[in-house]
This record gives C-alpha cells, sequence and structure tokens, in this order.
C-alpha cells in the first residue's frame, strides 16, 4: 500500500510542479521590470535584457522547466523577489508557526467533534441533537475570515479578554510559551471552530448508525451499562472511517490557516502567501504549493497506514 501511494504522490507533485510553472510562466508581469522595482522606470532596454538573459526567462519554457527542476532537487529552491531574502530561509523561518496552528487547531477540532458528535448520537432527536445540527450547518455557511474579523470584534476589542493578533505583546522583547500560547487561543479557536462542522456531522451519523448495528444491540442486550455499550462497543467501529476525513480534509484545513493568520497577523506561511501572491513572487509561491502538496500527501499515507492498522481487512487488500 505505501508503495503505491508512492507511485501516486510523485506524478502528483510532478502535475502540481508543471502546473505553477505554467502559471508563472504566463503572468503579464515582466519578472525583470519586477526585479528592478522602481529603478525599472529609469532603466535602460539594455540593462532589462541583460537581467532576463542572466535568468534564463528568454529561454524555450521547457529549457527553463528542466534548470527549475535541478535547482529545486539540489535544494535551491530560488530567490524571494517579495521578501528578498532565499526562498529556503523564508520556509524555515515561518514553517514552523503554520505547522503550530494547524496541529493545535487540528487537534482541538478532533476532541470536541467526538465529544459533540457521539452526545448528539446517543440523544438522537432531543434538544442537543437539534441545536448541534443548527449550529454546525450556521457555521459552515461561515467564512473563516469572517469569523476571525467578529472574534476579534467580540473577545479583543468590545470585551477585551484575548489579544487580537500577533504571537507577543507589543511591549514585550522576548517571546515565551505562555505568551504565545495566550495569543493563539483565538486563532486556534476560529481554525478549528470553522472545520468542526464536517467532523461533528460525521461522529454524530457515524456514531448513530453503529448504535444500530447487530453487535450493539446485542451488547445492549446482554445488559451491559449504556456508556460500555456506546464507548466501548459502538464508536469503535463507527470512528474507522473518520481517520479518513482527517486526510481529505487537511487542504482545507490548511488553506483556512492561510486566512487566519492573515487576519490575525501571524508570522506563519499565510501572511507570506498573501504577500507573494500580491507581489507576484513566483518562486516563494511555488515553493509553498510544492510543500504544501507533499506535506498533505505525506498525512493521507498516515492516515491510510492507521486505518490499515486499525481495520485488519485494508491490510489484506489495500
Amino acid at each position: 500500500m505505501v508503495r503505491r501511494r508512492l507511485l501516486v504522490a510523485v506524478p502528483v507533485l510532478i502535475a502540481t510542479s508543471i502546473g505553477m510553472f505554467l502559471l508563472g510562466a504566463a503572468s503579464p508581469i515582466d519578472p525583470a521590470k519586477q526585479y528592478a522595482g522602481a529603478a525599472a522606470f529609469t532603466a535602460t532596454e539594455e540593462n532589462l535584457d541583460q537581467i532576463r538573459a542572466n535568468w534564463g526567462v528568454d529561454d524555450p519554457l521547457p529549457v527553463q522547466y528542466v534548470r527549475w527542476v535541478g535547482n529545486l532537487l539540489r535544494g535551491d529552491l530560488g530567490w524571494s523577489t517579495s521578501r528578498h531574502e532565499p526562498v529556503t530561509a523564508v520556509l524555515g523561518a515561518r514553517a514552523g508557526w503554520t505547522l503550530l496552528l494547524v496541529s493545535a487547531a487540528l487537534a482541538l477540532v478532533l476532541v470536541t467533534s467526538l465529544v459533540l458528535g457521539t452526545l448528539a448520537a446517543y440523544r438522537r432527536g432531543g434538544l442537543f441533537d437539534r441545536g448541534l445540527r443548527a449550529a454546525a450547518y450556521a457555521v459552515e455557511a461561515m467564512p473563516v475570515f469572517w469569523l476571525g474579523l467578529a472574534a476579534i470584534a467580540v473577545f479583543a476589542l468590545t470585551l477585551g479578554w484575548l489579544p487580537a493578533g500577533g504571537l507577543t505583546g507589543v511591549t514585550a522583547t522576548t517571546t515565551t510559551a505562555a505568551d504565545v500560547a495566550w495569543h493563539l487561543i483565538l486563532p486556534v479557536g476560529v481554525l478549528a471552530i470553522s472545520q468542526a462542522p464536517w467532523f461533528v456531522l460525521f461522529v454524530r451519523d457515524s456514531v448513530a448508525e453503529s448504535l444500530r448495528d447487530d453487535h450493539v444491540l446485542a451488547a445492549r442486550a446482554r445488559g451491559l451499562p449504556g456508556r460500555t455499550v456506546l464507548f466501548g462497543h459502538a464508536m469503535r467501529t463507527a470512528l474507522l472511517p473518520f481517520l479518513t476525513l482527517i486526510g481529505t480534509h487537511l487542504p482545507e484545513l490548511v488553506g483556512g490557516a492561510v486566512l487566519v493568520e492573515t487576519v490575525f497577523s501571524l508570522p506563519g506561511l499565510g501572511a507570506v502567501t498573501v504577500q507573494a501572491a500580491l507581489g507576484s513572487d513566483f518562486p516563494l509561491l511555488a515553493a509553498i504549493t510544492l510543500v504544501t502538496t507533499a506535506v498533505v500527501l505525506t498525512a493521507n499515507l498516515l492516515t491510510d497506514l492507521a486505518y490499515a492498522a486499525a481495520d485488519p481487512r485494508v491490510r489484506l487488500d489495500g
């Protein structure tokens, strides 16, 4: 199964790189003028032609792509024109914060969805079940950036309970774990809430269906306590597809993290992604896209392995 997943991952990465390269090549922005900045208005055409020749942007497109892939395989991701530093330095300095945000939000989503979804399934049709489903449908219709702005307006500006953004206070001279955790409460909460509806509804429906299975009904007939039937029998079979749901929704979680980081001014990959898009910084955009694709493919592989470990039948037929 691992070999098959890797055989699929390689063509996906190649197709992604080709798509990104073709989009960059189709851009109407002249990279030489972009590199020159304000000096492009006074630079001579000979100087601009020299910049294009040095970068090889006038070479045929296949030649440019092969050269770009060769540099990529050697670890040279290029130079960020919007940050004015190597792309590897940008990724190294900011990827960790994005990983922290996504990991904390995913952990919060998993815990809350398991608890709320299971309770709603156990009391199916009750007031809590109906209220939870209505709230999930309402949140699903709200864009994540709107949730972020609303959270800032309520909890930071109106109530003053939490900071509005950043990782430290304005007057802070050092970065401490407690200060970072305090500033991440709102961003992590907003990202988790934006992704929670799918998980909550899935757990609710899956557990509710599992409660009607024969082995669960047999456990009830034997007189086992309701808590034992719910957590020891129903959830164990109902939550196997939950692992697959985590892998399929990881790209949406990463996309939401980009918007959340922008709204809350976090120093992750989200802010530089927006800056690179606005500034047509192709090397940085291409690197972030490829890294994100690789992370998603890796997460899907780990999800498949976890599913195979939980269900021996998957190990037999893949």
